[in-house]
């Protein structure tokens, strides 16, 4: 058995936090002084991160959060690893530590969906009478997803109330399950459909990265991979089975490789194989393609000759 000597860390507790701007501040210095590296959000409202360390490091971190009365009971979900998951260490204040960009916000202390541990889920899921619920973005979801579950629309998680309303009548009458990555979206987003008159809201508690690991489970009825938001870009979840689901953006074929289309200005997350990310120049379009500041184009040193060669040459087989 690989004996990891890395642990990536997910995390966040809903708890008011007096002066955000302040501790955010003084919590860069210690995860820079422990040799953290990572993206950590605090608010008014909480703290939620992500953070890579060495087994020594995340532990050190883990007891001094714990030693804090407001963070004593905070849950922290680990992965073991090889290595830093992450380039830098950024702890920032933000006005929401998840942002859904309500009118009236949801302090979720007050009002939540049920939580369902993955037992429970995953016998909930099979029921005829529920509606499994993405609450993550399209591309999480194009990577991996509960089977048979609802795919919203969406690009950002700020959207998801407007899609909501948009196809209401599909939710209506149902028991709704959410679920997300590490539970912390639908803690607001399960309580936001209870104000909105949805009775039976029911969210995966822990999310996703719980489920995956629990012994009982072991990830069943998820397909693909779990989209994470650090260097690894994808991590398994179903132990049982590996069911891939994502497609590559030219070909359609069988992927789970995620790049980011080389137009700065586009920059939208497309599964594509080595093959295609080299024969497409890791561009969604042929505008993005012909864009003067190709991010693909300025990496391998190619000349405007070289570009337009490739354009011609796709043209030309897609005209035959």
């Amino acid at each position: 058995m690989q004996n990891h000597t890395y642990n990536v860390l997910l995390f966040y507790k809903y708890v008011p936090i007096e002066d955000p701007e302040t501790f955010a501040a003084e919590h860069l210095e210690v995860c820079k002084e422990l040799g953290l590296k990572g993206r950590i959000l605090v608010g008014h409202e909480g703290i939620n991160g992500t953070c890579s360390g060495t087994i020594e490091q995340t532990e050190k971190y883990t007891d001094m959060l714990k030693a804090d009365p407001r963070f004593s009971d905070i849950v922290f979900k680990i992965d073991e690893t090889d290595g830093h998951a992450f380039k830098k260490m950024h702890v920032r204040f933000r006005n929401e530590i998840v942002n859904l960009s309500l009118e009236d916000d949801i302090n979720p202390n007050e009002l939540t969906g049920n939580y369902l541990e993955p037992e429970e889920f995953y016998k909930k899921m099979q029921d005829e009478n529920t509606i499994v619920l993405d609450a993550r973005n399209d591309y999480e979801y194009d990577l991996g997803h509960f089977r048979g579950a609802i795919r919203p629309d969406i690009e950002n998680f700020r959207d998801l109330p407007k899609w909501v309303e948009e196809n209401r009548e599909m939710l209506e009458g149902k028991e709704v399950l959410t679920y997300c990555t590490g539970g912390i979206r639908c803690e607001k987003f399960s309580g936001w459909l209870k104000r909105e008159g949805f009775d039976n809201v029911g969210q995966l508690h822990g999310g996703i990265v719980t489920y995956g690991k629990d012994p009982e489970v072991q990830g069943k009825l998820w397909d693909g991979q779990l989209y994470v938001f650090d260097e690894r870009i994808a991590v398994p979840v179903n132990r049982v089975e590996h069911v891939i689901v994502g497609r590559d953006h030219f070909t359609g074929e069988p992927c789970e490789r995620y790049v980011n289309c080389a137009n700065p200005e586009c920059n939208k997350k497309i599964l594509a194989s080595e093959e295609n990310e080299y024969k497409y120049m890791r561009s969604c379009s042929d505008e993005c393609r012909e864009h003067p500041r190709n991010r693909y184009a300025a990496e391998n040193g190619l000349t405007a000759a070289e570009v337009q060669a490739r354009l011609d040459a796709l043209k030309e087989e897609a005209s035959v």
